[in-house]
Parts: C-alpha cells; sequence; structure tokens
C-alpha cells in the first residue's frame, strides 16, 4: 500500500455508500426514530397520513443534525487552490495542481493554510485561490516549510477584496481515537466536499511521503474519505473546530481506502506563526546522536527489561546535552512529561519545542532512573542550513 499526497487525481471511487450516515443519525438522536417494523403502504389515504408522520419525524431529526450546522459554520472558512506548474524546468507545458486550504488567523491577520506540496514550485500569479462564494483571492506571499509540508498564503487585500472568515481553532492534543470528524476540501476537484469519520490512530510516524521531504511527522489517522485534491482542508471535530490540515492517503489504489492523514492545528500552526513572524522554523535543539536501531538485547546489557526509549550514542560539543552531562549509553525514557516511544519521537519533541526554554528529561543510567534539566538551544547555530 502506497502513501500518497492528496493532491488531485481524476479516479473515481464508487464504493458503497457508507452506513455511517445512519448511524450517526441515530446516535446523534438518541435511536428514537428506528422503527419497529416496516409494512408496505399501497393506498393513499394510508400514504398521506404516513407522509405526515414522517414529515414531523425528519423535521425532529434535521433540527438535531448537527454535521448541518456544522457545515454551514466551516464551508465559508475552506479555500479551493488551483497550482500551475511547469512539467519540467524550463518547459512551457504545465500541469494543474487542486488542492484545499483553510483561513485561519495569524498575528492579527487572516491567511490561508495549505499544504506545501499544493503549492510548491508554483509561481505567485500561477496559483489561483477560490472562496465558497466563487469569489477570487490573490496571493500576495508564501511561506513554507518543507519538513512539515506546510505553506502559508497571504492574500492582496485591495478595496474590493473579499472578507475572510477564518476557521476556529482547536486542541489536537485533546482529540481522541475514536472521536468523529468531518473533512472539508476539493477530492477531485469537487470543491467544498464534505466527508466525515472518526479518529482512527493518533501520533503515525514515519510514513514514506512522495520525495520524502517530510521528516516531521506526528499524523492524526481518519477514516474519513480523503481523496486527491484534499490535500492542505480542514479536519474538524463536532464543535465545528479545526484540528487538523489534511495531507495524504494510504492507498494501493491512487484512491481513498479509508486511511488518511492530517497534521495536527497544534503543530501546523506552531509553524505557520513561526514562519510569518520570523520567515523560517526556529527549531530547538538537544544535542544528541541515538541509536536508531535500539533492540532488546541491547537494552538488556544496560539494565533495562526491554528496548524503550532512547540510547544515546553520541553528544554534540558545547550543547544543551553536552552542558546537561548527558553520557553515551543514557537512555532517554521521557521528555518533560511525555514517555518516549523511538527516536523520531524525541526528535519531533524537540523540534517543536521552543528554543530557550527548559525541559526535564528522565533518563536510565548505571540500572537507576534520574532526573535532568536543561535549556535548549537552536538548531541552526550547531546545524547551519537547517
Amino acid at each position: 500500500m502506497n502513501i500518497v499526497p492528496s493532491s488531485m487525481a481524476f479516479t473515481l471511487d464508487r464504493r458503497p455508500f457508507s452506513c455511517w450516515v445512519f448511524l450517526l443519525a441515530v446516535l446523534l438522536s438518541g435511536g428514537s426514530f428506528l422503527p419497529a417494523q416496516v409494512q408496505p403502504a399501497s393506498d393513499s389515504e394510508t400514504r398521506s397520513r404516513l407522509f405526515a408522520e414522517l414529515a414531523l419525524d425528519a423535521e425532529k431529526l434535521e433540527r438535531q443534525n448537527i454535521l448541518k450546522r456544522l457545515v454551514q459554520l466551516v464551508t465559508p472558512s475552506v479555500v479551493h487552490i488551483s497550482a500551475y506548474k511547469s512539467i519540467e524546468p524550463g518547459s512551457m507545458e504545465v500541469t494543474e495542481e487542486a488542492g484545499s486550504g483553510v483561513i485561519v488567523m495569524i498575528k492579527g491577520s487572516a491567511m490561508v493554510i495549505t499544504n506545501r506540496h499544493v503549492v510548491k514550485d508554483a509561481t505567485l500569479r500561477n496559483i489561483d485561490i477560490k472562496l465558497h462564494d466563487g469569489r477570487p483571492g490573490y496571493v500576495e506571499k508564501i511561506w513554507s516549510d518543507k519538513a512539515t509540508d506546510i505553506a502559508v498564503l497571504s492574500l492582496r487585500d485591495t478595496p474590493s477584496s473579499p472578507q475572510l472568515v477564518p476557521a476556529r481553532l482547536g486542541n489536537s492534543n485533546k482529540a481522541d481515537i475514536g472521536d468523529f470528524v468531518v473533512a472539508v476540501g476539493s477530492p477531485f476537484g469537487l470543491s467544498h466536499s464534505v466527508t466525515y469519520g472518526i479518529i482512527s490512530a493518533k501520533g503515525r510516524r514515519d510514513l514514506k511521503l512522495g520525495n520524502d521531504d517530510v521528516s516531521l511527522q506526528d499524523f492524526l489517522q481518519t477514516d474519513a474519505a480523503i481523496n486527491p485534491g484534499n490535500s492542505g482542508g480542514p479536519l474538524l471535530n463536532l464543535r465545528g473546530e479545526l484540528i487538523g490540515i489534511n495531507t495524504a492517503m494510504a492507498s494501493s489504489t491512487g484512491r481513498n481506502e479509508g486511511i488518511g492523514f492530517s497534521i495536527p492545528i497544534n503543530m501546523a500552526m506552531l509553524v505557520a506563526r513561526q514562519l510569518v513572524e520570523h520567515g523560517h522554523i526556529r527549531r530547538a535543539y538537544l544535542g544528541v546522536r541515538m541509536d536508531h536501531r535500539f533492540r532488546n538485547d541491547t537494552a538488556h546489557r544496560l539494565g533495562l527489561s526491554h528496548a524503550q526509549g532512547v540510547r544515546v550514542t553520541g553528544i554534540t560539543a558545547n550543547s544543551p546535552a553536552d552542558d546537561a552531562e548527558l553520557h553515551v549509553n543514557d537512555v532517554i525514557i521521557s521528555y518533560g512529561d511525555i514517555r518516549i516511544e523511538d527516536d523520531s519521537h524525541l526528535s519531533n519533541l524537540v523540534s517543536f519545542s521552543e528554543v530557550g526554554s527548559q525541559v526535564e528529561i528522565v533518563v536510565f543510567r548505571d540500572r537507576k532512573t534520574i532526573k535532568i534539566h536543561l535549556v535548549l538551544g537552536e538548531r541552526r547555530k550547531f546545524e547551519p542550513g537547517q
């Protein structure tokens, strides 16, 4: 199964319509409208009575349809993006990549957040923005981050510019497996299409995406249909709050198979705010080299029951780890109050910490655990160009 960015391609998904609609309606209505037994009705008097009863039941259900209200609230915040790119450098032949975006507030201004791969390699004049009501928006500036696949677009402000409606931000840290979610985007170029499902998993990392530029990953996984063209669009909770930016799908056919991935909004907004404020990402730095193949046999030699956390294999001179006197063969068990799963998990946590912040880590050393406090540095000072 391949994991691919959800950029547009025209292969329609003809799977049977999901029973989720009925199930969700039952859940939201308390199950009160389930029929005891259905009998065919053919005479006009009975049919008229049943139509009247059905209309009353439908009215009750429609009043409880929170998905309908949710869509009315969030649709004005979603944009359709068309990016026209040269097939090859210097070529006059162009290809269109369609995606989605969502309007958010950054430093007091309404901007569009989307995936970098949607607008990558397209010039400003070759990016078309269409708002929910069909009016155009004109891109004035782009910021992007390759490691997270996040891009931010500021739109030109003119006397005739349409008013932008920002989405309400949620807290993706509070999103949990089993929560209902809604995705809005432009699958196959069909703008402002709505799908829904649940959060299937959290913390998905080490996915092979496109050309592997996306090195910092912490995806929410959802079975809400994510198809080509959904890239950059919002993933929302039932309160209408933005909790993710839809990015990719796992597929062996190039179409939705019920496994989609979204960047958590807390992570996306941290990146977006830094891009707008600094023009680049100020990533924190710890200064340890890690054992990427930490196995049980090595853990047993160190006194652990099994491989857990991250084993330190080297320390960068004058780094925060060096100043805090971390040692080779220390095993970092937790970072802050978060238990470390593996090396990529620790790398993500450090990368999205604030430069200059103090962090408590717990390490396993000489068959006992100790707490160490350190102040994170800035990665660019130790790894120029990063």
